[in-house]
């Protein structure tokens, strides 16, 4: 990272599925910022296929070679013990663990009518269950430091997708775990904020294996989204959490998610003709929704 500031000195970091891609760009960012680096990666291919420590190793040694300090892990980090292992790899090699980028994920697209029930799962499994676990043993560890009297000041990056925000035609499993992830930062920054944790997503779009299919123009750079993820993994973000962002280049969007729109209050039940009327005459009301990915 040019022009590197320290921001993260003494901090110690996980990123999940950091052997390539964003993940990867995160890990050397942070490095180049002082903080130490667990990479996790299980050197997965595009669809979750096969195993790797190639690529987890491979970012270790980039880190290394530039002077920066970091460890692979190449754990299932959707499974119990693989997060529970992720989170004591930080702990027993560093001493601490002040912050957490889930980012680990891969894709199965396919139209709902062909969407198999395999594909679904294990699309769900990595994106929604591997953000869900690390976030719970690293959660678990700083409730105890809290308890303890240690003060905590952690952080959590999540990863959406503008899938998860808008939808996206032909990734419907991954559209729903993505937005599922929304909901996730939400809860855990709320029930966490009392332990010293603040919690944030970003939907990054940048060009990288995943995707150069799905969105072929898409020219901007897994390193132009890291310094954001930074940011927010640090402390100088004291304040912000429960946030999500759209970072693509040089451009960062704050997203305003649900709100109260337009509504009608009859003071007693609707028939079905005069609660559709009612809708519609809202719906005339309301702003256009932002079209589906893909949509035509």
């Amino acid at each position: 990272m040019t022009g590197a500031t320290g921001i993260c000195e003494g901090r110690v970091v996980i990123v999940t599925g950091a052997g390539r891609g964003l993940g990867r760009a995160h890990a050397l960012a942070f490095a180049a910022e002082g903080a130490k680096v667990v990479v996790n990666d299980l050197g997965v291919g595009l669809d979750g296929a096969g195993c790797s420590e190639g690529p987890a190793q491979q970012v270790v040694g980039e880190i290394t070679a530039a002077g920066g300090a970091a460890v692979a892990h190449g754990g299932d980090i959707a499974t119990t013990d693989g997060a529970a292992s992720l989170v004591a790899a930080a702990l027993e090699t560093y001493g601490r663990l002040d912050t957490l980028v889930n980012n680990a994920g891969f894709l199965r697209d396919r139209m709902l009518v062909n969407l198999d029930e395999d594909d679904w799962d294990a699309v769900m499994r990595v994106h929604a269950k591997g953000h869900f676990l690390p976030l719970k043993h690293a959660a678990a560890h700083w409730r105890s430091e809290a308890g303890a009297g240690r003060p905590v000041v952690a952080r959590v990056v999540n990863t959406t997708s503008g899938a998860g925000l808008l939808g996206s035609v032909g990734q419907g499993n991954y559209a729903a775990a993505k937005a599922g992830i929304i909901g996730l930062t939400l809860v855990a920054s709320a029930e966490l904020g009392r332990y010293g944790v603040q919690v944030n997503a970003i939907a990054p779009a940048a060009r990288t294996r995943m995707t150069e299919d799905t969105f072929a123009g898409l020219s901007a750079l897994p390193a132009d989204v890291s310094p954001l993820v930074v940011w927010l993994g640090s402390a100088a973000s004291t304040g912000v959490t429960g946030r999500v962002f759209e970072a693509e280049a040089g451009r960062i969007t704050v997203m305003e998610g649900w709100r109260p729109g337009p509504a009608a209050d009859k003071g007693a039940r609707w028939t079905p003709s005069e609660a559709g009327e009612a809708a519609r005459k809202l719906l005339a009301d309301s702003e256009t929704p932002q079209p589906v990915y893909g949509a035509r």
